[in-house]
């Protein structure tokens, strides 16, 4: 569809959908949307020339080329229906982002984890090098203007598995992160996910930048002749970029890094070995599109984090509360590890997981039995669906059991209802305790809702 002009967006307040909306604003297109009610993303969103209808109205669709919709609008939105009706061509948002990376050269970011933080760091680094990459990044970054951009030459972008869109996307160059257990309803099993992911290298024509610490992923590396990087090849064979002299320290990591274009000691302002290879990921990239090191280290440093990734939240009478955006198990044992690394001097570790999606849990509940080892106390809530339906005796008990079994002499606590989880977390976290909340569904405000009822109890006595 080259003759696009005109593309309306229902759902467009959601994270994903605003993105596309601005990219489509600066592309030039007439760009409208609608959604139930009014937000700041909505008047983010009309300063870019946006055009938003708040509620949903069917007659907003007439004259457009196009339309798409957020992942969380059903079929029977009357948009969507009268759409439809008018014989007007209707995309989800993994159509019209595959369309968007076809309008320029795209780096897309795949991978299980860590694929918005090493989109971030790419985007970053090459803005130092006087680039102006388009961009869209699944989070807020601080140092950013906006989580989306259009830019002059190179387009950056996540390439999500969850629905196959990575594959859609048809990038001119990619970086694969890891090979993980996820998405099972969508790919059926491990090694369809990463049948998935050997179909995707297989189309990429141009540089190819994978993670040789990842078992799985270090196969398709040397299969698809991808660049590596890691610490440590899962498979004995060596590196291409590699880090060593790994040193972590309060709020930041000190690596060495080797590539073919030099070494160079590389200061992060981020946690973990996880980080270290997200960084090594980003600097092997940005190297195939000419970037020096010593620029890729200078955007590192003054690197400022990405909103929801060890994000401090509030620090309330000597104890520390962070929000994190980590739902599956290899996330959260890399923040764990993280935290545990730096030696910070927290007295006890409190870490509260809010399970995701009722048929993740169905399947993957117990995969996190050692998710928590470097947590004092774990405390696990009851599941967020993310529109998923509630299954019969899936709750997130499955994973407490779990843990329990595996580690039975482990404090974790179980609280289905979040007024009792708050209330338990306001009076369980002390002075000198670090309390790390997490998952991808509304734990988001939990440290806000933990420090207010805190206040009312110091208030009550």
């Amino acid at each position: 569809m080259n003759d696009l002009r005109r593309v309306h967006i229902v759902g467009v307040g959601g994270p994903g959908t605003s993105a596309i909306a601005v990219i489509l604003a600066e592309m030039g297109l007439a760009v409208s949307g609608s959604d139930v009610r009014e937000s700041p993303v909505i008047d983010r969103l009309r300063t870019f020339g946006v055009r938003v209808n708040v509620p949903h109205d069917p007659s907003v669709v007439a004259g457009c080329d196009l339309v798409t919709y957020s992942a969380a609008v059903r079929q029977t939105n009357i948009e969507l229906q009268a759409a439809a009706s008018a014989g007007i061509e209707v995309w989800t948002r993994a159509n019209m982002l595959a369309w968007i990376a076809r309008q320029s050269r795209t780096i897309a970011v795949a991978g299980t984890h860590g694929k918005t933080t090493t989109t971030t760091l790419l985007t970053v680094i090459l803005r130092e090098a006087g680039q102006d990459p388009g961009y869209l990044i699944g989070a807020e970054v601080p140092q950013l203007p906006h989580s989306a951009h259009w830019g002059a030459e190179l387009f950056v972008v996540e390439a999500d598995e969850s629905d196959s869109s990575h594959r859609a996307i048809a990038p001119h160059a990619t970086i694969l992160t890891n090979v993980d257990v996820d998405h099972l309803d969508e790919h059926g099993s491990f090694e369809g996910i990463v049948a998935s992911f050997d179909e995707y290298l297989a189309a990429v024509p141009g540089p190819k930048v994978v993670c040789g610490d990842d078992p799985s992923a270090v196969r398709l590396a040397r299969k698809h002749r991808a660049l590596t990087y890691g610490l440590e090849a899962a498979d004995g064979g060596s590196l291409d970029v590699r880090a060593t002299d790994v040193r972590f320290s309060e709020g930041g990591t000190t690596f060495v890094v080797t590539s073919p274009l030099g070494s160079a000691e590389v200061r992060v302002h981020l946690r973990g070995v996880h980080n270290v290879r997200n960084c090594l990921a980003a600097i092997a990239m940005a190297g195939e599109f000419g970037v020096a090191p010593d620029v890729a280290v200078r955007a590192l440093h003054n690197f400022q984090g990405v909103r929801r990734r060890f994000d401090v939240r509030a620090v309330d009478t000597g104890a520390t509360f962070v929000d994190d955006y980590a739902h599956l198990p290899a996330e959260i044992s890399a923040v764990l590890a993280g935290v545990r690394a730096e030696h910070s001097g927290w007295k006890r570790v409190v870490a509260v997981f809010q399970p995701n999606r009722f048929n993740r849990m169905a399947v993957l509940s117990d995969s996190y039995r050692d998710a928590f080892v470097d947590a004092d106390v774990v405390v696990i809530t009851d599941i967020y669906a993310s529109g998923t339906e509630r299954i019969e005796g899936v709750t997130g008990k499955l994973v407490v059991d779990a843990i329990r079994k595996a580690h039975p002499t482990k404090r974790v606590e179980w609280h289905a209802d979040r007024g009792a989880l708050v209330d338990f977390v306001a009076k369980e976290v002390g002075a000198g305790d670090l309390c790390i909340s997490m998952g991808c569904g509304d734990i988001e405000t939990f440290p806000d809702e933990v420090v207010a009822r805190r206040r009312e109890l110091s208030r009550a006595h």
